[in-house]
């Protein structure tokens, strides 16, 4: 699994995108730990929303490796990384960013919800919510904010 997880990266970080996008965009894979339940949550979200999920358990250490190598910091990590149409996506993005970043295709390296606020997709706790901003982050490191929820 780890050559499959650097391979991919490879492809991310030289900007190779899959075949066509036509194809791939609603096709999903999330790296996420074997017990986390809000992670479970979020790919039941996903396909939901039409997406096809392939997911894949990683250790820990493996999810962080990842996540460093995707250019996720510190300040912009979840607990789960998933890879869509050459973007990373960290966190609990809702599937319609996810779609409207796949159409808009910006030049960036994705999307991230940092930390795990309430109420984000997998998140749900009752009525409880907690507003959050979906980011984008840009090839050089910088985000910016792509939707507030």
């Amino acid at each position: 699994m780890t050559m499959r997880i650097l391979l991919l990266l490879s492809l991310m970080v030289f900007g190779v995108a899959p075949a066509s996008a036509a194809d791939t965009a609603a096709s999903i894979e999330v790296w996420k730990s074997a017990t986390c339940e809000c992670c479970g949550a979020w790919v039941k979200h996903l396909e939901a929303n039409g997406f096809t999920v392939k997911v894949n358990a990683a250790e820990p250490s493996a999810l962080a490796s990842l996540k460093r190598q995707a250019g996720i910091g510190d300040k912009l990590a979840s607990c789960h990384t998933a890879m869509i149409d050459g973007y990373v996506i960290e966190g609990h993005v809702p599937g319609t960013d996810i779609k409207r970043l796949v159409a808009e295709h910006p030049d960036a390296i994705g999307l991230a919800v940092p930390g795990m606020p309430a109420g984000s997709p997998g998140m749900e706790q009752g009525a409880e919510f907690e507003p959050y901003d979906v980011l984008l982050i840009k090839k050089d490191g910088t985000t910016e904010t792509f939707a507030s929820h």
